[in-house]
């Protein structure tokens, strides 16, 4: 018997979806927090801890919540993006049980508020409640793409977050939260990812008037005077968030995640030069009359000055935990950075990774989120729309100024702005919204790696004899 079939000589060719790859990495990067968790009970009590199946449990479960959505519903994503995310979940988890721990931090806690909160309870339910948006942000959002069309609600949006905390009272001396009751939301946290939504939506509109329509200046191209309109609305923007909200980090991310931005759509240097200056000039001009930032600079310069100790005291502790540390550190659960206090876990958290791990944990530390930088912006690469390139871009590089502006505060390299790490600091607003950032890339690199659809079959194909018995 004889058949004859058409086939053509161009086909799809299937691309790896990599999500074994991913689940292997994710059974590492739980198991990795637990040993830790572990290794501090043991460091603390000489026993296990009573709690290290429950942690064991919810941690895998969560990631195993997010790796199945990804398989089903982002098949083709970028395999590292949620391992790592997921890792540094976790290790954030045991350094704040950690120090839930202290009998100092008990002590004082006891002392001054008449009773003492755990932290890590919470910080596992945020961490849920992260997961759970992070698994609603792969449902409902089947195309990025669809993100353009919102592009000056998302504007209205993000300054209304921005705005919101000017009404709300300071804490700490800055403005960045809103209380309801029982409450506390710090909007930049989202803020960041709607303003990317935005940049993203108006550069790639604006992008050849910004990078071709331009004047030669000293070997800089200059932007035309109607097109530094919207620069100078953000320059100022940022410059009104940090003087009414005395918000350093904010005004730094919110600049600092434009000029990048910019710089990506245009390719022109010029605009990082521009940016500079114009940043250069809003922070000095507001360091020379807002007595909080000034007071933030000179703790930076002088944290050991015996003057002003009590209110720099947290900056200089943190620097001799890093001291104490040394190359291997103290080892987890041995550390003293408790010692820090209330922001122990919080604005402090990455000096207790510094005491107990030591330089060469920091830095293996710091990788995991350079890696998880380094795959957003290879999302960016890979990505076949201009607008889903400028999204990844944006939402990775106000992940890089985040952790930069961080790490940098309490490392002493720039001025303390109070933000939180990502994912390892205790509080709910920076985890939740950090989960959403990594969804919104998951769903960019899935977009971005699926295997283009088989070409139909040309009716000029060529036609083959098969012969079967």
């Amino acid at each position: 018997m004889s058949v004859v079939t058409n086939t053509t000589t161009i086909g799809a060719i299937e691309a790896p979806s990599r999500r074994n790859t991913e689940l292997m990495m994710l059974a590492f990067a739980v198991a990795v927090p637990v040993f830790a968790y572990i290794n501090v009970g043991l460091a603390i009590d000489g026993k296990l801890p009573t709690g290290v199946l429950g942690y064991a449990l919810g941690l895998g479960l969560l990631a195993a919540v997010a790796h199945l959505v990804v398989r089903k519903f982002a098949k083709y994503a970028d395999p590292l993006l949620l391992p790592l995310a997921v890792l540094l979940n976790g290790l954030g988890l045991v350094m704040i049980w950690r120090l839930d721990q202290s009998p100092r931090l008990i002590q004082r806690a006891e002392s001054q508020w008449g009773a003492f909160t755990p932290d890590a309870p919470k910080q596992m339910l945020y961490s849920a409640i992260g997961i759970a948006l992070f698994v609603g942000v792969l449902l409902l959002l089947k195309d990025h793409r669809i993100l353009q069309r919102y592009t000056y609600i998302s504007m209205v949006t993000a300054l209304v977050l921005l705005i919101l905390p000017m009404f709300f009272p300071a804490r700490n001396g800055a403005k960045i939260w809103i209380n309801l009751g029982p409450v506390n939301i710090q909007p930049g946290e989202f803020a960041k990812i709607i303003i990317a939504i935005f940049f993203s939506g108006y550069l790639m509109v604006k992008r050849d008037a910004l990078a071709l329509a331009s004047r030669r200046v000293m070997g800089l191209y200059l932007p035309r005077g109607r097109d530094l309109g919207p620069i100078l609305v953000v320059w100022a923007m940022s410059i009104l968030i940090l003087v009414f909200e005395t918000d350093l980090g904010t005004s730094l991310l919110f600049f600092g995640l434009f000029v990048i931005m910019l710089y990506v759509a245009t390719e022109r240097t010029s605009w990082i030069v521009f940016g500079l200056l114009m940043s250069a000039v809003g922070a000095v001009g507001v360091a020379t009359f807002e007595p909080h930032v000034q007071q933030r600079v000179e703790f930076w310069l002088n944290p050991f000055a015996e003057e002003t100790w009590a209110q720099s005291e947290q900056i200089g502790q943190a620097l001799m935990s890093f001291g104490a540390g040394g190359t291997l550190g103290t080892g987890l659960g041995q550390g003293n950075s408790d010692l820090i206090m209330f922001a122990a876990n919080s604005d402090f958290i990455l000096s207790s990774f510094g005491e107990e791990l030591g330089l060469a944990g920091m830095m293996a530390f710091l990788m995991i989120y350079g890696l998880i930088v380094e795959r957003g912006v290879r999302t960016a690469l890979a990505a076949r729309d201009p607008f889903g390139k400028l999204l990844a871009v944006g939402l990775s590089g106000a992940f890089a100024i985040q952790v930069f502006v961080v790490s940098g505060g309490v490392m002493g390299l720039i001025p303390l702005t109070g933000m939180t790490m990502p994912f390892v600091a205790a509080g709910g607003s920076s985890v939740i919204a950090n989960w959403a950032l990594i969804a919104i890339l998951i769903r960019i690199s899935d977009t971005a790696r699926r295997p283009a659809p088989a070409p139909a079959p040309s009716p000029d194909a060529e036609m083959t004899q098969v012969v079967r018995p």
